[in-house]
């Protein structure tokens, strides 16, 4: 790829798209800039070939792709801060921003720019994140370059605006919800003999091989879980155990809760 992307704010979701970003060999580090008010933060990482500044302009002149790694309450500060120096027949823009529309971006850049919003997880450190694209733009080079991006840091799907919010919470948030849940699982592995460090050992392979079969197989996860609950067995007795106290039905509330409190921000 030979892009140039600079990422603008480089916090957790930032830094973990630049790590992606770096891990890939299709894109070199010297086409990547990324900028921090505070760049001691980026001293100490390992590879120092990309380019670091606190410049948003000179990151945005120098770029092609811009993403923007922005809290939503200063994304609309930050574009004020940049449309002068955007260049529609260059500049693809990418907002990472929950809650905050393309109609709204629109509304403060030039006529006609190529507006993308995304919603990538932190799993972009490892190369393993799932990012949900909407666009305005129906060019489909364009559309290429950015999923190309994401597909860099693991692998991505385009979808409608109307389901960023729901992409938020099921992509982004869920790595929190199945961190918390492998966390448990630890726990419950100390109680039962295992040391924390062997517990999290064969609990987060558990969830990978879990993962995979899923992913490999094309299955839905009750033909994977039928396999396992054999008749009067100690899975099938732990899983009506968890469900009687709520186990789905307190994720799905969880699920629900984040997507209002997403919804109610926008009001």
């Amino acid at each position: 790829m030979k892009e140039k992307i600079a990422i603008i704010g480089c916090g957790n979701l930032g830094k973990s798209i630049l790590n992606g970003l770096l891990n890939t060999k299709e894109i070199s580090p010297n086409n990547i800039t990324v900028t921090k008010r505070n760049l001691k933060s980026l001293e100490s990482h390992t590879n120092k070939s990309f380019n670091k500044t606190s410049n948003n302009i000179e990151a945005v002149i120098n770029s092609e792709v811009i993403i923007l790694a922005i809290k939503p309450y200063n994304l609309i500060s930050v574009i004020n801060e940049i449309k002068n120096k955007i260049d529609t027949n260059k500049h693809i823009i990418v907002s990472l921003a929950t809650g905050v529309s393309i109609k709204e971006i629109e509304a403060v850049l030039p006529k006609n720019t190529s507006i993308y919003r995304a919603m990538p997880n932190t799993a972009a450190d490892v190369s393993e994140s799932i990012t949900c694209i909407c666009s305005n733009d129906n060019n489909q080079e364009n559309n290429n370059k950015v999923s190309e991006i994401f597909n860099s840091i693991g692998s991505s799907i385009f979808i409608n605006e109307d389901l960023m919010e729901s992409a938020t919470v099921l992509g982004a948030c869920g790595i929190a919800y199945v961190l918390r849940f492998i966390r448990a699982m630890i726990q419950g592995g100390i109680q039962i003999g295992f040391d924390a460090k062997t517990a999290n050992e064969i609990v987060t392979q558990t969830v990978k091989g879990a993962s995979e079969l899923l992913i490999t197989n094309k299955q839905h996860p009750e033909f994977e879980i039928d396999k396992v609950t054999t008749p009067k067995g100690c899975t099938i007795v732990g899983i009506n155990e968890m469900e009687h106290n709520g186990f789905s039905s307190s994720l799905i509330k969880g699920l629900m809760a984040s997507y209002n409190d997403i919804k109610n921000d926008e009001k």
